[in-house]
């Protein structure tokens, strides 16, 4: 009896686990549902593969954590959240969405990991490609955009470390279009210390304001390529703006203080950029376009460097919280609270 009972019990615990696993991942949010909500997304290899729309059939399903402001009596604007390569950390994406909630954004805060296995990517992060985490907000995105209590044309997008660098690939429309159909874009992107060192290009972009937040002795993703990269938006006709904290390592947000972690990898190294609406490669030391993946992957294998100083910089995040609210209220021409 023991047995079948154990056996039993067994069943329930492997079922119990599952659970979120079988749950039909929701399409829209038209009854007004807040908290944890699964979604389908996509899990693209690379630009190509988003922009083309060739990604696995199957898809992926990943989660997201959605909060509203307290004072919301009507339509209120929104922030999709993106963690960086260490997944969500304790005191950062929640503690940003509650800053936000209290500005009177809605924030949804998405995990691309936990779903998919993966808890980081700070030491190989060949392990899932940015197009994925893009991927993700976009279908956050467009998710969102269905929720009675949330304006769509004030959705915008927040981004540390990797999710920095897909906050501000998010402004590409070749790489918005592999997702969404129609106008729904991102109406702001904000990017704290994102990798700008092997930037995404495209002939077409959105026009919404971009905010980047730069630690002036990031030696993880340096600030200098960031610069570069903010001034090739400018170029384009995208208003943005760049904000460097003098003395501020990568994470200047997070409680921790600095300290060098040798294990953790960098593309500060590499020279080149993406054209993402050929898939070409341009390595900027050579010249050399590389169009085979094989040949990509190898580069990108060569020029990656280990080392980087990370930490939390409390006058760097103080001056973090007043620029995010400033630019945001701009953005979503919110009252003064």
């Amino acid at each position: 009896m023991r047995t079948v009972t154990s056996a039993v019990a067994a069943v329930f615990v492997l079922l119990g686990a599952l659970s979120p696993l079988l749950a039909e991942p929701i399409s829209s949010l038209a009854d007004g549902r807040t908290g944890r909500i699964e979604f389908r997304s996509e899990t693209p290899s690379g630009p190509t593969e988003l922009v083309r729309r060739t990604y696995p059939a199957a898809g992926s399903v990943v989660v997201g954590t959605l909060a509203m402001p307290h004072t919301a009596d009507r339509r209120t604007p929104a922030m999709v959240i993106a963690h960086g390569s260490g997944g969500i950390l304790p005191g950062r994406e929640d503690t940003w969405a509650a800053r936000l909630n209290a500005l009177g954004i809605a924030t949804f805060v998405v995990d691309s990991f936990t779903p998919r296995g993966l808890q980081s990517t700070s030491r190989d992060q060949s392990r899932l490609s940015t197009m994925a985490n893009l991927a993700d907000a976009l279908a956050a995105l467009r998710l969102l955009a269905t929720h009675p209590r949330i304006d769509p044309a004030r959705i915008g997008f927040m981004g540390f470390s990797r999710g920095a660098q897909v906050a501000l690939y998010g402004a590409l429309e070749p790489l918005r279009r592999g997702m969404i159909d129609g106008d729904l874009r991102f109406a702001a992107h904000v990017a704290l210390y994102p990798s700008c060192s092997i930037p995404y290009r495209a002939e077409r972009l959105s026009r919404a304001p971009i905010l980047m937040l730069l630690g002036g002795a990031d030696d993880y993703t340096p600030a200098a390529a960031c610069r570069d990269y903010a001034a090739w938006f400018a170029a384009k006709g995208v208003p943005v703006q760049v904000i460097a904290y003098e003395g501020a390592y990568h994470d200047f947000d997070i409680a921790d203080p600095p300290r060098f972690l040798p294990a953790l990898q960098s593309a500060r190294g590499c020279k080149a950029e993406v054209d993402v609406d050929d898939g070409v490669v341009r390595r900027l030391d050579t010249g050399e376009a590389l169009r085979d993946p094989t040949t990509i992957s190898a580069y990108f294998r060569t020029c990656m460097q280990r080392g980087a100083t990370m930490g939390g910089d409390t006058a760097a995040l103080a001056r973090a919280e007043q620029d995010v609210a400033m630019f945001l209220r701009n953005a979503f021409k919110l009252p003064v609270r």
